[in-house]
């Protein structure tokens, strides 16, 4: 079979690499790709926002599978449109993408519903917001209302940084239209874990679980990024943590968006805090999470293919999910500036001394090619990911990994996975 893949990340790079070991496929292609993924599929010079070039594409290859990689198109309503022609796609409808559209929507799901997430108040206008947050005590949390690659969410520890925070987004509209609302949130206590699943709307099938590391610095200190590294599995999550998730979270919010007339297909990503009540919502995803793709998919002993046919068609419970035992850390290197302004065009060397290592991966993000050389073209440049038998020796292989590539201003975060190493699991209930 033929699959299409769009994107041209990190976590495109690394769905391509999942997909193309299915005995089952015959040819990808990518849309647009990268000079990494290149290496697996046909790069298409076609970008993930041309919906209506990409049908074509898709409809002239008779594409067996499109799997959309970020949110945009998905929230745009790539899928529906796919849908009209008979294609087969991953990912969740225009109606179901609003999950992670609008954080006004889904706080508001949650709280309908029943579902445990932190106390809150949306706003439309700038002053009220303003006023309220001069009400509460800090910490508080603020968070665009839209898209925003990752950057949106401000975890401010005063009053008046939670103020700049609604500035920036409703007065100087950093976000552009995605700062029209704010949600404003108590600020949770614990340790976030991020909890991926394939659902058909019907049946759920969860992932491993993951952490990511959202702020640029280590300390978890500085603005919040895209991501700059992840692990899997996390310590934490015990079988009996991840019942409750499921029974208290997981599932009600399957059966809230049926209610809400919204039924979900796809990959449902819940970004989790747990605290010393339990775990309570944070945040939706509607698509694979970046990079935590990149340590579950290197984690993930089955074909994912079946696995994406049988959420399209619901059949998931027909399908079975395995893992190897193995622990995978992933390193974000980004170019010097990342999440504020940036120079691309800055050579990357070292990047043939990891091909073919064993245990080690390289996930292109943002490079291009150039006059025969690949150089920095992104924010994000790099994902590198090692598996090894547990967290710390994983943790060690991608570092010693990390050290043979290099280019001008690289940066990276020097403790990606440390939280899961220097203290033991905790007692969640």
């Amino acid at each position: 079979m033929k699959v299409l893949v769009i994107g041209s990340g990190g976590r495109e790079h690394s769905l391509v690499w999942k997909i193309a070991q299915s005995p089952l496929v015959s040819k990808i292609f990518c849309a647009p790709g990268n000079p990494g993924i290149s290496e697996l599929a046909e790069c298409i010079n076609i970008t993930a926002d041309q919906t209506n070039l990409l049908c074509k594409f898709a409809v002239k290859e008779n594409i067996d599978l499109t799997v959309v990689g970020p949110e945009a198109p998905l929230v745009d309503g790539i899928v529906d449109i796919f849908s009209k022609y008979k294609l087969k796609v991953f990912g969740p409808d225009k109606k179901a993408a609003i999950l992670e559209d609008s954080k006004v929507f889904s706080k508001r799901l949650l709280r309908k519903h029943g579902i445990p997430t932190a106390d809150f108040k949306c706003f439309d206008n700038y002053q009220h917001a303003k006023q309220y947050v001069s009400s509460k005590v800090a910490p508080i949390v603020v968070k665009a209302d839209g898209l925003s690659k990752g950057k949106g969410v401000f975890v401010c520890k005063t009053n008046d940084e939670a103020l700049k925070a609604i500035d920036s987004i409703m007065k100087d509209k950093v976000f552009g239209n995605a700062g029209s609302q704010v949600v404003i949130e108590e600020c949770l206590i614990g340790e976030e874990i991020s909890l991926l699943a394939f659902t058909d709307g019907r049946n759920i099938v969860a992932m491993e679980s993951s952490q990511d590391h959202k702020t640029i610095f280590d300390g978890d200190q500085g603005p919040n990024t895209g991501g700059m590294g992840a692990y899997s599995p996390v310590p934490i999550m015990t079988d009996k943590l991840y019942l409750q998730i499921e029974k208290e979270i997981l599932v009600p919010t399957v059966h809230a968006m049926n209610r809400e007339e919204r039924p979900y297909k796809g990959v449902i990503y819940i970004g989790l805090m747990i605290t010393s009540s339990g775990p309570m919502v944070l945040e939706f995803n509607v698509r694979f999470g970046d990079p935590e793709a990149q340590v579950i998919l290197t984690r993930m002993k089955s074909d994912i293919v079946p696995i994406m046919l049988a959420t399209i068609t619901g059949e998931l419970d027909k399908v079975d999910l395995d893992w190897y035992s193995q622990a995978s850390v992933c390193v974000v290197m980004a170019s010097g500036g990342y999440p504020g302004s940036y120079d691309n065009g800055k050579q990357i060397t070292g990047l043939d001394s990891l091909k073919n290592q064993k245990d080690i991966s390289v996930f292109h993000a943002g490079t291009k090619s150039a006059d025969g050389k690949i150089i920095t073209n992104g924010g994000r440049v790099l994902n590198i990911v090692a598996c090894g038998e547990d967290i710390e020796a994983a943790q060690k292989k991608v570092y010693e990994a990390v050290s043979k590539i290099s280019f001008d201003g690289a940066h990276y975060r020097r403790d990606i996975a440390d939280k899961s190493i220097t203290k033991p699991p905790v007692s969640t209930t």
